[in-house]
């Protein structure tokens, strides 16, 4: 197996070699190696043509493990060592969420584009600071939503919804499950101001599915809850959370995101998802068909015609990792539009900042109620 599938911190797929460049002509380099997912980014841009001239992380044991996976890659004695070099065009980064937005800026002010991890900002205040920054520099804010980018079910699906197969999205429901491997993580990981909680970090990604699958440019936060069940040890953090939104066009979703992956489970993380709409319905098995086949990206879908299954694994690649190479490149927006990117950021930080807290008693834990404060 080419990635680690039962550890989404470093869940890192390689992307189909689909190269939209020659060599050298879009050059990139990798720093704030905080979180795994700087693998994933990195594999999608090699897998589109890119080639990464340095890397960087203050932290020299992150910079090893780099190294090891990557030796061709040379690495730099500063971050300005990166900034400074005329050759380099973008900058893949996964910082510790609350310092993305402030990294991004300074790498955009030096006239880079910025590719980060998602969730790329945690308050509202550093969304204003990044829709200015890029308004100012005239640089692009691109962002890691993994969990359609690099899931070929999820493009897949996508494709199909193009295509007309469900007719008109009205309703999308995710549910992602995530294992929570807690000694393997960071301290940051456990603080809200950190990490900017569980529905501003991985519930970023169902909110842009939910933007994307429905074609919506506006949408707003219905409602919200977010709880610590079974994780007293860390009172800060969320190990349950979830959403409902309405979409400006009348789409609505719901999503569930949680930290309960059950260790008998192969991959870290059973993420499923249901779109319906006004011709038909589809249910989209990303990284495996539990009980059935340990392969992931199988799609079941009814219409009109007839009930369908597809396993779409190794058939659709990622194409979202070429597109950004030549929108940053001719200066364009066929990947993913900056208004789109900011819009899923945006909803994450309210739906985590208006929801719910509910909190569980101390002498009955399962027996919860909802805060008054």
């Amino acid at each position: 197996m080419a990635y680690q599938k039962s550890d989404g911190m470093n869940y890192a797929p390689e992307s189909k070699g689909r190269p939209v460049v020659k060599p050298g002509e879009f050059v990139f380099a990798a720093t704030a190696l905080d979180h795994g997912h700087i693998y994933g980014m990195c594999n999608g841009l090699f897998g589109a043509g890119a080639v990464c001239r340095g890397v960087y992380d203050p932290d020299p044991k992150k910079l090893a493990a780099f190294h090891d996976r990557y030796p061709d890659v040379p690495m730099a004695s500063s971050l300005e060592e990166l900034l400074e070099d005329s050759s380099v065009q973008m900058i893949a980064a996964a910082a510790i969420p609350n310092l993305r937005c402030d990294l991004g800026i300074r790498i955009m002010e030096a006239g880079k584009d910025y590719f980060t991890d998602k969730a790329p900002l945690t308050t509202l205040d550093q969304l204003a600071r990044a829709k200015a920054a890029v308004e100012r520099t005239g640089r692009k804010y691109m962002v890691y939503y993994s969990e359609r980018l690099h899931v070929e079910s999820a493009v897949a699906a996508g494709q199909m919804i193009e295509d007309g197969a469900v007719g008109q999205v009205i309703q999308v429901l995710n549910l992602a499950p995530h294992r929570l491997n807690a000694p393997s993580r960071p301290d940051w990981f456990w603080s809200q101001e950190q990490s900017g909680g569980t529905l501003c970090d991985i519930g970023s990604h169902q909110i842009e599915q939910f933007l994307h699958f429905t074609k919506n440019t506006s949408a707003t936060i219905l409602s919200a809850q977010r709880a610590n069940y079974d994780h007293p040890e860390h009172p800060e953090f969320d190990d349950f959370a979830a959403a409902t939104l309405l979409g400006g066009n009348g789409a609505t979703q719901y999503l569930r995101v949680d930290w309960f992956n059950p260790d008998g489970l192969s991959t870290w993380g059973d993420g499923r998802l249901f779109i319906l709409g006004t011709k038909g319905y589809m249910e989209v098995r990303k990284y495996l068909d539990v009980a059935r086949d340990c392969v992931g990206d199988q799609i079941y879908y009814v219409d009109g015609q007839g009930e369908h299954h597809e396993c779409v694994a190794g058939k659709s690649g990622f194409p979202f990792f070429g597109e950004m190479i030549l929108d940053c490149l001719n200066r364009t927006e066929h990947a993913m539009t900056q208004e789109h990117i900011f819009l899923a950021a945006e909803l994450g930080v309210r739906a985590q900042n208006e929801a719910i807290r509910i909190q569980p008693r101390a002498d009955e834990r399962r027996a919860p109620y909802v805060s008054s404060i």
